[in-house]
């Protein structure tokens, strides 16, 4: 897709947000799409490889650094090495339009935002699992030029991609630490120390800043570099130096796929995990790849930023945490069961314009086995070099820092 292309794309779907009608929309998808064969689903012949019977892999995803593995996997050549045909990624502008087209069976796998993965198979009842996390980190808190402090946004407005984002949960922790308060109807004020939030599409962001609609935003990169790139913002915070090496997009695919064609979401967990390890190896040279392969229409220069700048002498306020060693954006494949439990309790925390209520219903003891297909992750890290090569502990277990 071209730049002019995409920025036409932009125009429309305003959308960003999961409401009830959205929701009923999913439903209906998923129900009218349940009888076609789709990809993993036809029936094989008894010599049939699993290969044979998956048919032409179809991706979905957002113009963000969030896909990159995804799209890595296939620039690279990395799902033909596993047998898998892909057609060409498809680019959506929105996430309901991404997790639509997703429910319809118009594409076969996704990167999607973690909270709006739950809300998917905990509040619309659909058969998704995440097979992988696509990375941790890649987003920020992007401000006006003029805004030195998260203090000096009482009053104003800033953007978030969708209301089941992590973006809005880092936000919302941003704002408490410094003593302000979230609001979602009416306007700011001040004195009253509050703020008020928005939905925006991402590629609208860095136009809403220049043109003083908003003071600032929370999302995935390259939108943050880009508004550094371009003049027209600046880093407050990143989003991994409030809660460590978060996870953001996950890899969904549907449920029939697992129990169907296993072998196939296996090979796709490791060319995932692949993928980020190619990336980690030249970030500069994946970012080339992104640009130049049309996946990403930004400015190449904001890409490379994106992946790579992350110092605290060039940002000595919007890290302030460099003990923990992360980065601005990292690559590793394995879904945390501590973030799964820990993304529930703060979900429940974090005001949205929307219903949450099912988040009440949530058995936190099974939650995590619920959401994830387990066991494909860590055999694709195993494939790939084990857990030291992605930087993971023996155990692979953590507890959640929150700062």
């Amino acid at each position: 897709m071209t730049n002019e292309n995409f920025d036409a794309a932009c125009a429309h779907d305003t959308n960003t947000w999961f409401d009830r009608r959205t929701m009923l929309r999913i439903g209906a998808a998923g129900a009218a799409a349940a009888a076609v064969v789709g990809f993993g689903e036809a029936a094989p012949a008894s010599a049939a490889s699993w290969t044979e019977k998956l048919g032409t892999l179809k991706i979905g995803y957002l113009p963000i650094t969030d896909a990159a593995p995804l799209l890595i996997g296939k620039s690279n050549g990395l799902f033909s090495k596993a047998g898998i045909k892909t057609a060409d990624p498809t680019l959506f502008r929105s996430w309901p339009a991404l997790v639509e087209a997703f429910a319809a069976k118009q594409v076969d796998i996704i990167h999607v935002l973690m909270p709006l993965a739950l809300q998917l198979k905990f509040a619309a009842k659909q058969d998704v699992k995440v097979l992988t996390w696509n990375h941790t980190n890649g987003s920020a808190i992007t401000v006006a030029k003029n805004i030195n402090d998260i203090t000096e946004l009482a009053g104003k407005t800033v953007a978030i991609p969708h209301w089941f984002s992590l973006h809005n949960v880092i936000i919302q922790q941003a704002f408490k630490t410094a003593g302000l308060k979230a609001i979602i109807k009416g306007e700011a004020s001040a004195d009253a120390k509050t703020v008020k939030l928005v939905p925006a599409a991402p590629a609208d962001m860095p136009v809403q800043l220049a043109a003083g609609q908003i003071a600032g935003y929370v999302v995935a990169e390259p939108f943050n570099a880009l508004a550094e790139v371009k003049g027209i913002g600046k880093i407050l915070r990143f989003s991994g130096d409030i809660w460590k090496d978060h996870a953001c997009c996950v890899t969904l695919v549907r449920g029939d796929l697992i129990k169907k064609n296993p072998m196939a979401a296996q090979a796709i967990a490791n060319v995932i995990a692949e993928s980020q390890l190619i990336i980690e190896r030249d970030r500069n040279q994946a970012a080339t790849n992104l640009s130049t392969g049309g996946y990403l229409p930004q400015d190449v220069k904001a890409i490379k930023k994106a992946l790579a700048d992350y110092t605290t002498a060039e940002y000595p306020k919007a890290i302030t945490h460099p003990e923990w060693k992360s980065q601005r954006i990292n690559f590793q494949p394995f879904p945390y069961p501590s973030y799964t439990v820990e993304l529930i309790k703060r979900l429940k925390l974090t005001a949205v314009d929307t219903d949450k209520t099912f988040l009440n219903s949530i058995n936190l003891k099974t939650a995590h086995a619920d959401l994830v297909a387990l066991g494909f992750a860590e055999k694709a890290i195993a494939k790939n070099g084990g857990n030291a090569k992605f930087g993971l502990p023996k155990s692979l277990t953590r507890k959640e820092v929150i700062s």
